[in-house]
């Protein structure tokens, strides 16, 4: 593979196409992941979210390329500020995944408006919100809202509104802890909203949007899905163990990076999926 083809791919940041596996959640709790063709239009969604959050990290990257140099970590992990791609190889990769999606309305229309207001609300964020704190995080969880809602669109579903708001405080949960670490590792100088933050302030944050995530999940699941009341403890030791990690192993800058590095967490997350598939299968057998 070639160093120019391998900078490409790092541009797009493959690692953090994790995120959207939220677009499958209402495929998950829906209980049509036995049927074939809503299982092909769930993922057709999940791959376009993938090229559209490409397309923003690229957005971003060729906006920050000057400050991401003077970055200790940014400059070498980074393509463009570390001369691996091209800034004009860059600019054509972009309109090439803004093709994809372009090309991809005459499929799935309904899922395609979704992604336009997702790559519009991550333009804001890169040109203004990134810099507003509070805002910031905000717009970082609409994000995640959007994907768990362009997933039922793509199947003509609807979703709880305790999905929704479950959705938008684990991802609060997740944006607070990034910039805690980002704080304490690098100070203010790293991101200018942290200049309004301090770490007792995101902690706070943090523990209210947990609780608040925990709160709704439980809801929802008594409420909608009792029978899937055994992935409670399971979320419960999933945020214990992030929270750990990202305190007491200092990681969680990188929330991607911080799953993918610990096995337990790895391994709760696929006990819950296995937990959730098995539990809504068989609830639909029985009924």
């Amino acid at each position: 593979m070639s160093s120019q083809l391998l900078g490409l791919i790092q541009l797009c940041r493959p690692k953090q196409w994790i995120k959207n596996s939220f677009v499958l959640a209402p495929l998950l709790f829906a209980g049509l992941f036995t049927d074939a063709h809503s299982v092909q239009q769930a993922f057709i969604a999940m791959l376009l979210f993938c090229v559209a959050s490409s397309a923003t990290y690229i957005v971003n990257d060729l906006k920050d390329i000057e400050k991401d140099r003077l970055h200790p970590i940014k400059s070498i992990t980074r393509p463009l500020a570390a001369a691996k791609v091209s800034t004009k190889d860059a600019k054509i990769f972009l309109v090439m995944l803004y093709i994809i999606l372009i090309s991809a309305a005459f499929w799935q229309l309904a899922v395609c408006i979704i992604i336009t207001g997702y790559l519009l609300l991550n333009l804001a964020y890169s040109s203004y919100l990134k810099h507003q704190p509070v805002l910031d995080i905000f717009t970082i969880a609409i994000g995640f809202v959007l994907r768990v809602y362009a997933g039922a669109v793509a199947l003509s579903v609807p979703v709880s509104s305790w999905m929704f708001i479950t959705t938008l405080c684990l991802a609060l949960y997740l944006a607070a802890i990034k910039r805690r670490q980002e704080l304490g590792t690098h100070g203010t100088t790293s991101r200018k909203a942290l200049e309004g933050y301090s770490v007792g302030l995101l902690d706070r944050y943090a523990e209210m949007s947990a609780v608040g995530a925990l709160l709704f999940y439980s809801i929802f699941v008594v409420s909608s899905r009792p029978e899937l009341v055994l992935t409670i403890p399971l979320v419960i030791f999933g945020m214990f163990r992030y929270w750990y990690i990202t305190d007491i192993q200092q990681q969680g800058e990188s929330p991607t990076d911080a799953i993918f590095s610990d096995l337990q967490l790895i391994l709760t997350g696929l006990a819950w999926v296995i937990a959730c598939v098995y539990g809504v299968w068989s609830h639909s057998n029985v009924l």
